[in-house]
């Protein structure tokens, strides 16, 4: 599946180009820059390699930096600051509530200081050839050489560029690559660029970096070297150091890290309708509630539903599958953590309008099936059956199709029958049961 390009707005109104694919935990893949093309890396075997590796166990979210590939280009602005601008305004479009960084050489610095402001956020950190003092980097004869080139000959650096920072010796490899950065970035960006991140140093941040954090060194690759790997996994608290031969290896050793069951499932992709269990949240009354107050103090009331929710997916392995203003779709592979989940919310729920101003009473509807999986979205009979079952929910209810009730029987879960239902634009009416979660 060709990844779709879509757009973000950073706080200070640049267009950054972002693709997503797969299920699992969100994987943010920060640019290499000033090497960032998204499309065109989708298409290069060497870079389409590690993603494919890394798809059935991660949602991949892959963008280009501000002045790089398909992100607006006139740019001369690259400070530090600038370039965390680029990733908030990613996985603030993507409402990711915690995910992993992959960061690369110049981006190690953008993961760490990110990392220390959302400690919250960041679950796991991997740093692959990368630094947090530019000094470190950029302190060898074998920078400062390219450098010197960067302001005479654009084609002789990038081609120097290929050879030197990832030590391919096949010329017409090089070549390839050599034409790949052209299409990155333009000369004069690269030069402010370069001129930017050589101010960068993150040092004093590193002992407040709480995620765990994994770095690697690809022996494959000459620069930088395995020193500069050496100081940054010393500095950082909870840290380890790996070296591995090439980047198949580095796929494997970053699935390890972030989890065995990860790896299981990188090694087997789920199939395309896979059962899964379909849960969506309404917030009953909503439209009233926005008259009453007005839109902005409604707006204030809905986030919290939203936090509610996406908190107990988190904790429960659910994967969000699209948001509807007042209202979730959700996935589960197993029924018995999507009951445990809805089950979460709603004691979530309760609990927050004991001393709320405005209540917010949710209903929740399940069902499972196999749905059909299009472009990270969920389509067919088994997701509208478990959307017409919300709506018969109250407020605070959540009810469940006899199916989910089959699939977590002996689980511990109490179910009233709320007999056949007759459900919108289905001729049969439907067995449907609410989840006695107050007494479960």
């Amino acid at each position: 599946m060709e990844p779709r390009i879509q757009y973000a707005k950073t706080a200070d109104g640049v267009s950054i180009a972002f693709w997503t694919l797969g299920e699992g935990l969100p994987l943010v893949f920060l640019p290499m820059a000033p090497w960032s093309h998204i499309q065109r890396e989708w298409e290069e075997p060497l870079g389409r390699a590690i993603y494919d590796r890394l798809l059935g166990a991660t949602k991949l979210v892959r963008y280009d930096s501000r002045g790089s590939g398909l992100s607006e280009r006139d740019i001369k602005e690259f400070s530090l600051d600038a370039l965390l601008l680029d990733l908030e305004a990613v996985v603030d479009r993507l409402n990711l509530e915690r995910f992993a960084l992959w960061a690369a050489h110049h981006s190690g610095p953008v993961a760490l200081a990110y990392a220390v402001r959302h400690p919250d956020r960041v679950s796991h950190l991997v740093m692959r050839s990368s630094y947090a003092r530019a000094s470190d980097y950029q302190g060898s004869p074998q920078h400062e050489a390219m450098v010197g080139i960067l302001d005479k000959d654009w084609g002789l650096f990038t081609e120097t560029a290929a050879r030197v920072l990832f030590g391919w010796s096949d010329e017409e490899r090089s070549r390839q690559v050599a034409a790949f950065f052209r299409e990155c970035v333009t000369q004069e960006t690269a030069q402010a660029f370069y001129a930017a991140v050589s101010e960068f140093d993150v040092s004093d941040l590193l002992a407040q970096v709480k995620a765990p954090t994994l770095v690697v060194h690809v022996r494959a690759y000459r620069y930088p070297d395995m020193e500069v790997a050496r100081k940054l996994a010393a500095a950082l608290g909870d840290a380890r150091l790996v070296v591995v031969p090439d980047l198949d290896a580095l796929a494997s050793a970053v699935l390890e890290f972030l989890g065995e069951g990860a790896k299981a499932a990188a090694t087997e992709p789920p199939e395309a309708g896979a059962f899964r269990t379909v849960l969506f949240t309404d917030v009953a009354g909503s439209t009233s509630l926005t008259q009453r107050l007005g839109d902005a103090r409604a707006r204030e009331v809905l986030r919290t539903h939203e936090t509610i929710v996406r908190e107990a997916l988190r904790a429960h392995g659910g994967s969000e599958v699209k948001t509807m203003g007042d209202g979730f779709m959700a996935s589960f592979s197993l029924a018995t953590r999507a009951l445990e989940c809805a089950v979460a919310m709603q004691r979530a729920f309760a609990e927050q309008n004991e001393t709320a101003a405005e209540p917010v009473r949710v209903r929740i509807g399940l069902n499972a099936g196999e749905p059909i999986v299009e472009e990270e979205d969920l389509f067919g009979t088994a997701v509208i059956v478990a959307h017409r079952i919300a709506t018969k929910a109250a407020g605070g209810e959540i009810l469940a199709s006899d199916v989910v009730r089959q699939l977590v029987a002996g689980k511990g879960f109490l179910f009233s029958d709320r007999g056949d239902v007759a459900l919108r634009g289905f001729e049969d009416p439907v067995r449907v049961y609410e989840v006695r979660w107050r007494e479960a």
